[in-house]
């Protein structure tokens, strides 16, 4: 299953580079390269971003077909700033977002919630290619609850856990829409910042400890074009083996955001995440052994959307 989804992953990225790839003229000398890419950039610095709020609601009176009222609301917001000139390559990222439901039956739950930062620093070496420096940050705003075992215990909560990723690498990146970025020597730390969570050796720390160190290789690939008018599409798709316990098993995160702007204040917005991690595991059944397993989450909504 796990290489079945790791083949697929790669095989969509391939085909998308394939289909979006221009011919490049070659370029004998790199000085005159570094001009043409000056010269096509008004400004070194580029920055991209856009704020997004949805909202649904439902009632129903002597409604025969059942149901239940309800209303549900998500906000996200993100902002891309790049720094390109000369042999210099600075991108920066940010992911917030955050969703709630109430119904009358089960109350309020939430439904999203993400932190995430990222930031890579790069000196090109020869073209297209940069020795990078990168340092990448993720966890949640509020307590996440398994709602069929319990409304009061929460499973996860701000900084636990919270991912701390960093390392130096190189990055590919031959055009403005496609960037590769390997490092072969990366940390990762998994932070359990809560007692009661850290007790019971959640998310893979030692039952107890605060923090789980990891070292190995992280592969990043980042896609982000526009397929047609109106439509754009964000998608980052991340690989991460541990040197230090099971190589084999290789984390996968996949994240794609698809917009598509009606007008200039309303949109449609379509995410999903797909995430496998060994040293993330769910119990079936009281007594069995935790085992780790394939999430997904997709959130589609249509409301306010602004860009900057």
């Amino acid at each position: 299953m796990k290489t079945h989804l790791l083949l697929l992953s790669l095989c969509l990225f391939a085909a998308a580079a394939v289909a979006q790839t221009a011919p490049v003229t070659p370029i004998d000398d790199d000085a005159e390269f570094l001009k043409k890419v000056d010269a096509a950039d008004s400004t070194a610095w580029t920055g991209v971003g856009m704020l997004s709020i949805n909202a649904s609601q439902m009632s129903l009176t002597n409604w025969a077909a059942g149901g239940d009222n309800s209303v549900a609301g998500t906000a996200a917001f993100t902002y891309s700033l790049d720094y390109q000139h000369d042999r210099t390559l600075w991108m920066n990222r940010v992911e917030l977002g955050y969703g709630l439901n109430r119904t009358e039956t089960n109350g309020v739950r939430k439904t999203s919630d993400k932190i995430y930062l990222n930031s890579m620093y790069g000196y090109m070496i020869v073209r297209h290619w940069y020795a990078s420096f990168y340092v990448n940050f993720q966890t949640q705003f509020a307590n996440g609850y398994n709602y069929s075992a319990s409304r009061t215990v929460p499973i996860s909560r701000f900084m636990a856990p919270g991912y701390l990723t960093l390392g130096p690498g190189v990055t590919w990146m031959p055009n403005k829409w496609f960037i590769a970025m390997l490092s072969p020597a990366s940390w990762r730390g998994t932070f359990v910042c809560d007692d009661i969570l850290s007790s019971h050796g959640a998310y893979g720390v030692t039952p107890g400890k605060k923090l789980y160190s990891e070292f190995g290789a992280d592969l990043k690939l980042i896609a982000r074009f526009d397929p047609m008018q109106n439509v754009s599409v964000y998608s980052r798709l991340e690989f991460y083996s541990n040197y230090l316990d099971k190589p084999q098993n290789i984390d996968i995160h996949w994240d794609t955001q698809v917009t598509l702007k009606v007008n200039k204040w309303l949109s449609a917005n379509l995410s999903f995440s797909m995430v496998y991690d060994d040293n993330v595991r769910f119990i079936d059944k009281p007594g069995s052994k935790p085992v780790p397993k394939l999430q997904f989450k997709e959130v589609f909504g249509l409301g306010f959307m602004a860009t900057f």
